[in-house]
């Protein structure tokens, strides 16, 4: 029987120690009186499953709702960062530089100003949004210190276990989206300290990043916008081509041409908006104009690094703005030219 004597030889290496370790020795079974050993064996290193397959329908619901009522207990427990030991805090220098914030993108909606003027902005709210941790400059080997920050509560059931035990180390749940903002040494806050949209103030102009909505591969006509060749007069399946791209005695396509590709689902910054409209209450940002992403998308939002506004911030909250400290705000904050619907829209004179 020579497929005995081969399983037998597969055996004898498999339990002197094989080079595969992906493969586990099931179950073993005496072939005989000549000592001879069959090992069924079975590769199961690729083997995943997801976490509620072996869960029936009420377990995996008890499991979420345990998970959520622990996270929400954990997110308050963090709301009063100045009575658990803080960090020491520092006054705002020429050249410092806050940490920002993940906030989620809502949509549109207008504004008008006392003039009458149609403001366009953009709602984001700064939803469970905290410091994780803080890389101080000798790790990075830079100048500036760094804070990753974590934005809108996630599920642990999806996360490597390197990654959750840092969200176990400093006590709150696992965010969707984490973000590493440069600091100044005078502005770096304590992990576990949450940030709200009251970091940021009506008047202020901020930086958003996030990525744009991917549209797939383009021509040249929804791409670039080009005009396209004509539709009738001789043309031969050439209507959307872009024509001519190089000259023959140059004899090489110019870096940067315009041709078809990829359209979107690439990370782009719009810089220097005006925030008109802070909603305290519910952590709402009204930020002037469109920014990148779809909605409903996590975004970064920074102070505007443009120059001319750099030194915009020695009047914000520094480093942050915290809760529990001595300053209090209204549930709405108002840039000065917002016209209010609370106020009279008629004022007779």
């Amino acid at each position: 029987m020579p497929g005995v004597g081969l399983l037998c030889r597969l055996g004898s290496r498999l339990l002197s120690g094989g080079r595969h370790a992906s493969v586990l020795v099931a179950s073993e079974t005496g072939m005989g009186k000549r000592g001879l050993w069959c090992v069924i064996a079975r590769n199961i290193g690729n083997n995943t499953t997801w976490w509620d397959e072996h869960l029936s329908a009420e377990n995996a619901e008890f499991l979420k709702k345990i998970t959520d009522e622990e996270f929400r207990a954990q997110i308050a427990s963090k709301m009063c960062p100045l009575k658990d030991e803080p960090w020491p805090l520092h006054q705002w220098e020429p050249g410092s530089k806050r940490v920002g914030v993940i906030a989620l993108k809502l949509g549109m909606m207008p504004l008008w100003t006392k003039n009458g003027e149609k403001l366009p902005v953009t709602l984001l709210q700064v939803e469970d949004c905290h410091v994780l941790k803080y890389v101080p400059k000798e790790e990075t080997g830079g100048r500036n210190p760094y804070l990753i920050v974590g934005g809108k509560t996630g599920s642990p059931f999806r996360k490597a276990q390197s990654r959750l035990e840092m969200y176990r180390e400093i006590g709150l749940p696992p965010k969707q989206k984490i973000a590493t903002f440069k600091v100044s040494d005078n502005a770096i806050i304590k992990p576990g300290t949450p940030l709200y949209a009251a970091h940021f103030r009506p008047g202020q102009f901020v930086d958003v990043s996030a990525k744009t909505i991917g549209k797939g591969f383009q021509g040249v006509m929804k791409r670039w916008g080009f005009k396209g060749q004509p539709a009738s007069h001789g043309q031969t399946k050439t209507h959307r081509r872009p024509g001519a791209i190089s000259s023959s005695g140059l004899g090489r396509v110019l870096k940067g041409k315009k041709m078809p590709g990829q359209m979107g689902n690439y990370f782009r910054t719009a810089r220097g908006l005006k925030i008109w409209r802070v909603n305290v209450k519910h952590n709402i940002l009204y930020v002037h104009g469109c920014i990148p992403g779809h909605t409903n998308c996590l975004v970064k939002v920074t102070d505007s690094n443009l120059r001319p506004y750099r030194d915009h911030s020695k009047n914000l909250p520094f480093p942050t703005y915290f809760a529990d400290g001595d300053e209090e705000l209204s549930d709405e904050l108002y840039d000065e030219k917002v016209f209010q619907f609370t106020e009279p829209s008629i004022v007779f004179t």
